[in-house]
């Protein structure tokens, strides 16, 4: 069988979902067995500083056993955030004036300039995770 023809039975069907600098790529695909299962890709692009761009992509592989459980726990996740804060987005990249709260407290509490920067701690962990 021709690589097209491979990939023509692997990809049975797809939806993208565009929210800002992610993209959400949903991929039901084949397996050699002829099963179904789902693929689903976060991309989200990156700028470097010369204007170029890139993209890093992170997947998860669904099975058909799996289903039920994850869209249980997924419906719960959901609404248990849902509920908690509704759905407005807290965020700041969508608030400008947005505060968080410990921010709030650190400088408060801080005696000078100085005391309120060593409250701050700037941790970042940078994970790739690599496609399966």
């Amino acid at each position: 069988m021709s690589d097209n023809g491979m990939m023509d039975r692997e990809e049975i069907y797809s939806k993208v979902l565009r929210a800002g600098r992610r993209t959400y790529f949903f991929d039901v695909r084949a397996t050699k067995a002829g099963d179904y299962y789902l693929t689903i890709t976060e991309s989200k692009k990156f700028t470097n500083d010369d204007g170029s761009f890139h993209y890093k992509k992170h997947k998860i592989y669904l099975y058909k056993e799996d289903f039920t459980e994850f869209n249980e726990i997924m419906s719960e996740m959901t609404d248990y955030i849902i509920n908690e804060k509704g759905e407005e987005v807290i965020s700041e990249r969508h608030q400008k004036d947005f505060k968080r709260e410990e921010d709030e407290f650190q400088i408060a509490e801080a005696k000078t300039p100085e005391d309120a920067d060593l409250g701050k701690t700037e941790s970042f962990t940078d994970i790739k995770f690599e496609d399966i």
